[in-house]
């Protein structure tokens, strides 16, 4: 990336933030010196990974954030022959080691674990060797081969101190001393010996006070043993060396993968620290699609923290240039900066301070003209500086470049710079570079009008308040209000006065057409608004219609799973008493009380059956008439509620026939209040209560199309399974049978994308939402697949 660029938008402040992140000096080091990605696979394998880790400290998962020394300075050392590591270098080395190994560890656990983390070598066992030797402190262990030696020092040690003790405890030699507690000079134990009485203790002299006050004398009787325990310190001295000497070469052995193991480390922490800054900052990883749209959905510049204004800016793929003008103060410089910003965040693989939804294309270039870059020493004025910047973005732009320009054209004689900045624009237009510029200039608005792939845009001013508010209105071009901006920041009411005056005389409509743009963009707003509102509201409905649905299944179930079981035990008590009178007819001669008595139960059980079946025909009346009324107001089927005034059924009419709700057409009326219905090529009798009639469907030609204009389509599905699959293969699916049921004659069929995360539902409605052939869809219902199945109906 262009370096001034880089300097200009303060990506360097992002690039530190997140370099603070670290837990390494090495990898906060190596996050500084990284420039933002410029190829689309790199970006996206870096945003993958980066995202992957963040899921890992969204969801807690047992993260420890423990510092890791660094260590790339020691490893050359290890490839120098008879080279030996100090204590606290092979300290740094074990610490390393354990806490890369946590890491790995923590990256490699789960179903999102990372490749990179599992590929990396194990070096635990090189770890617990470096662990028998220190501690965890990183002191050495008491090993054996140093057990001997130290016993010997503390034995010395404890004779010189009882010796020093002895002078101080006798009252002749204590008188003699300065300090009645020995001291050390180079090793040794010595007396601090007041210097009149330097003759009286023989000894060997090591140091004079420089008052000559004091002399430090070593006393005969000690100097051997002050000579044994420096042999002794040496010995352990010597002892350590060697240890640390076979420790050094069992580390050295493993050079390569110790080289590996920290290099792999280094570059996750890289990760980690990315993956840090977007949990601490709460930001989502901007998409890319097919189109390179530029959108950014209430994005916000990451260095002005809570005070920052969301921002809402759409470039689609087919725009190459957008023009913002505006007040002054009114955020067109801010918008500029954050578009760039984001821009090269996206391509460093951070997420950024927007909402899902945000789409940054990966640019070959980002480049940028920002602010007053005058310069004395150069002898470059300000319009001289922006047109030798111009000059070299210019040469460097290319198609897939992002330029951002503030303030084209100013700095010189209106006319001219605005024909500068056209001619600008015109070339960068020409070599399909992405443009996004500010400017004051009246002229470049018309410009935006006339040039195809040019789109306007206008920071809004609240003329109520007299302030800016700071957001972007696409579509229409602002007024600088620069006369309402000086009367706000105190210039002298009379100068206000005669500058309107001024303005008044020379000020065409153009003013006055802006002004009626923004009150019907006002309206298109707040229709859209309302519009959303609604689908909200249907929607909503749509859920309680659902589980009112749910409800009359669960109720319909109850009422023949209890019709069943009145039935059952009618039988039973039936049987017990038929079993009766036979065995009474059969143990006597036939009487007529009997006979009255078998006619009485055949006459009750008659009366009970249709008593039964009275109440189980009101209880489906009931529930066919909920049905009916429901369907009657939310069904989303073609034709229906298309025409006016009641249906009634009569021969011709179209129904919805059965509790499949298949279409139909009544041929004549049948026995017993049914009905006599054509589905396709079937008749079928329905009870009346099941049929629903319908207004017919308008028939739309449709222009004939030879089958050799046809290309090979995958076979229609009545149920498409879209799970298991990739978001780009899904998409591929239906839209392939769509062509297909389109090309079939199948109006309808289903979408089974699952639930999950949302995210394939999500795009599998996006996608149905911009589908031309698509004349609705909505989720089935509960007992169907609910929020898990979408049912299309083409057009």
């Amino acid at each position: 990336m262009n370096e001034k660029t880089v300097k200009l938008l303060e990506f360097d402040a992002i690039r530190g933030r997140v370099a603070a992140c670290a837990l390494s000096g090495e990898a906060a080091s190596r996050i500084l010196a990284e420039e933002p990605k410029r190829d689309g696979q790199e970006v996206l394998y870096l945003k993958g990974l980066v995202s992957a880790i963040l899921d890992r400290m969204n969801t807690g998962e047992g993260e420890k954030r423990d510092s890791l020394p660094d260590i790339g300075a020691l490893l050359p050392k290890l490839g120098v022959e008879g080279a030996v590591l100090e204590i606290d270098e092979a300290y740094a080395l074990g610490v390393f080691i354990e806490r890369g190994e946590e890491l790995k560890k923590w990256l490699s656990k789960g179903e999102n674990k990372l490749t990179e983390a599992e590929a990396l070598p194990d070096c635990q066992d090189l770890a617990a060797g470096i662990f028998r030797v220190l501690d965890k402190d990183g002191n050495l262990r008491d090993l054996s081969e140093f057990r001997e030696i130290r016993r010997r020092i503390q034995t010395l040690t404890k004779d010189l101190e009882n010796a020093g003790a002895r002078y101080a405890a006798n009252d002749e030699t204590r008188r003699m001393l300065q300090s009645g507690i020995p001291s050390q000079r180079d090793g040794r134990m010595v007396l601090a010996v007041k210097a009149n009485f330097r003759s009286r203790v023989r000894g060997i002299v090591h140091e004079v006070s420089a008052t000559g006050q004091t002399v430090f004398i070593e006393p005969e009787e000690v100097v051997e043993k002050n000579n044994e325990l420096l042999i002794e310190n040496r010995r352990l001295d010597a002892e350590i060396r060697r240890v640390l000497r076979e420790l050094t070469g069992r580390i050295a052995a493993c050079r390569e993968t110790l080289g590996a193991f920290h290099s792999g480390i280094v570059y996750l922490e890289t990760l980690r620290a990315r993956a840090r800054y977007g949990f601490e900052t709460k930001g989502c990883f901007a998409q890319e699609d097919a189109e390179r749209s530029l959108v950014l959905k209430k994005a916000r510049h990451p260095l002005l923290g809570s005070g920052a204004i969301p921002l809402d800016f759409t470039m689609d793929g087919l725009t190459r240039t957008v023009i913002i003008t505006g007040p002054n103060t009114g955020g067109k410089t801010v918008a500029l900066k954050t578009a760039g910003l984001l821009a090269m965040m996206n391509q460093f693989g951070l997420p950024l301070p927007a909402e899902e939804g945000t789409c940054i294309p990966v640019f070959d270039g980002i480049y940028a003209d920002i602010g007053d870059e005058q310069s004395i020493s150069q002898s470059l004025s300000t319009f001289s500086s922006h047109m030798t910047n111009i000059a070299d973005i210019a040469g460097k732009a290319g198609e897939k470049s992002l330029v951002l320009l503030d303030e084209l054209g100013s700095g010189t004689d209106p006319e001219e710079g605005s024909a500068i900045a056209m001619a600008i624009l015109d070339y960068l237009i020409e070599k399909k570079t992405r443009l996004i510029i500010t400017t004051h200039h009246g002229i470049l608005k018309n410009y935006g009008y006339t040039r195809e792939n040019v789109e306007n845009a206008s920071m809004e001013f609240d003329s109520r308040t007299l302030s800016p508010t700071f957001r972007i209105v696409m579509g229409i071009p602002g007024e600088s209000r620069a006369v309402d901006i000086a009367a706000r920041n105190g210039l002298p009411g009379d100068i206000i006065a005669r500058a309107r005056t001024y303005l008044a005389e020379e000020q065409t409509d153009v003013s006055a057409l802006i002004a009626g743009l923004k009150e019907k963009r006002r309206e298109l707003d707040a229709a859209a608004e309302a519009g959303r509102a609604e689908t909200r509201r249907l929607l909503e409905e749509r859920r309680k219609t659902d589980l009112k649905e749910l409800r009359l299944r669960q109720k319909e179930l109850y009422l023949k799973t209890e019709g069943a079981g009145n039935l059952r035990r009618l039988l039973e008590e039936s049987r017990k008493q038929l079993e009766n009178l036979v065995r009474e007819v059969k143990e006597g001669e036939l009487t007529r009380e009997k006979t009255l008595k078998v006619k009485e139960f055949l006459s009750d059980l008659e009366n009970s059956v249709q008593a039964e079946n009275a109440e189980l025909e009101r209880e489906e009346e009931s529930l066919a008439e909920e049905r009916r009324s429901m369907e009657a107001v939310t069904d989303r089927g073609p034709g229906i509620g298309q025409g006016k005034g009641p249906l009634v059924l009569e021969a011709g009419t179209e129904v919805l026939a059965g509790e499949s709700r298949r279409r139909g057409r009544v041929l004549r009326s049948g026995k017993k209040g049914s009905w006599i219905v054509e589905i396709g090529s079937l008749k079928m009798s329905f009870p009346e209560k099941d049929l629903i009639p319908v207004y017919p469907v308008k028939e739309e030609r449709k222009p004939l199309i030879s089958q050799a204009d046809l290309a090979p389509s995958a076979p229609v599905q009545l149920e498409l399974n879209l799970r298991g699959m990739r978001f780009e293969e899904a998409l591929e699916a239906l839209r392939q049978q769509i062509d297909a049921a389109v090309l079939s004659g199948i109006r309808e069929f289903a979408v089974v994308h699952g639930k999950g995360d949302g995210i394939l539902q999500k795009g599998v409605h996006d996608y149905l939402g911009n589908e031309k052939a698509v004349a609705d869809y909505y989720f089935s219902r509960p007992e169907l697949g609910g929020f898990g199945r979408t049912e299309v109906i083409l057009k």
